[in-house]
């Protein structure tokens, strides 16, 4: 049974024990205030339960909020590196501009521990193996 860690308007963010993962849920229109907040917030998580591995689940977000991409990739992923993640899975939002904003992510890290999804069964599957 997942623990609720932090829960806020835009994300709620819980341990899975069984699954030994940090489940991120991106709600709704994100501001780069709200996805640095979230980030250091899955930061630490991950930290707090020794944990290696995340659900990065986009499937609720809506528009574009690409502002924070470069933050992300070049700042907030190295740090996620040296914290040992070994499994980002990134599940896209079906909102284009939303998939726009997370490719731009992309272009700013060279990190080999993202892998995109476009459902989260897929992504769950890549966290498992």
């Amino acid at each position: 049974m997942p623990v609720l860690l932090f829960s806020e308007s835009f994300i709620q963010i819980s341990y899975n024990a069984e699954e030994n993962w940090v489940y991120a849920n991106w709600i709704g229109f994100q501001t780069v205030k709200s996805v640095k907040e979230g980030c250091e917030q899955i930061l630490q998580a991950l930290i707090d339960e020794s944990c290696h591995k995340v659900l990065n689940d986009n499937t609720h977000v809506e528009g574009i909020w690409s502002g924070a991409a470069a933050w992300v990739g070049t700042e907030w992923f190295p740090r996620l590196s040296n914290a040992g993640i070994k499994c980002f899975a990134w599940v896209y939002s079906p909102s284009t501009f939303s998939q726009l904003s997370t490719d731009k992510v992309l272009n700013h890290t060279k990190e080999s521990f993202v892998r995109v999804f476009y459902n989260i069964e897929e992504a769950k599957t890549w966290l498992r193996s």
